[in-house]
């Protein structure tokens, strides 16, 4: 009775099934919330890069289209929650000896103005010259919380050119 016992095989591929299922499902859902993760850091980029682009298309802008600008941002994110998204741009100068100012910083969420010119890199702007400073921070928070379990900020940051005109001017 134990020898045919030994050679009895019907129930070993519920046996492997059983031990392998777990393992099959937790890669599975990893791979589905990594990759909702490298989603969200994508958009986090294309919404600063989309933030400078449209503000570079401008010689002046008014509240309305800041706000319209900010818009754009919010809805690239989609279909992310926006409420942990924060966009800022900057318009940095160069004077007549290379001297660094803001000409102006606008803000959506949680980022403030501009206060410092500290991180623009040595030799972007030559005399007399205009940057954009866009940027953008997410906080990622993944919805299973098991391969991600804490939150993960994703920032980006973009230096363009004004296009139309030496610098964007911000209308009060």
């Amino acid at each position: 009775m134990l020898r045919q016992f030994y050679r009895d095989r019907r129930g070993t591929a519920a046996v492997e099934f059983a031990f392998v299922a777990p393992i099959m499902l937790l890669m599975y859902f990893g791979t589905a919330e990594l990759t909702q993760g490298m989603m969200a850091s994508r958009r986090a980029s294309h919404v600063a890069s989309t933030v400078g682009d449209l503000v570079t298309q401008a010689a002046y802008l008014s509240q309305a289209d800041i706000d319209d600008i900010f818009s754009v941002g919010n809805a690239i994110m989609k279909p992310f929650p926006t409420g942990t998204l924060s966009i800022r741009f900057s318009s940095i100068k160069s004077d007549s000896v290379g001297s660094l100012s803001i000409a102006c910083t606008k803000h959506s969420g949680s980022y403030s103005d501009l206060t410092s010119t500290a991180g623009v890199p040595n030799g972007l702007l030559t005399t007399n010259d205009s940057i954009i400073l866009a940027e953008a921070s997410y906080t990622y928070t993944s919805p299973l919380q098991k391969i991600i379990p804490k939150p993960v900020v994703f920032t980006s940051s973009y230096y363009l050119k004004p296009r139309k005109s030496a610098e964007v001017v911000c209308l009060p």
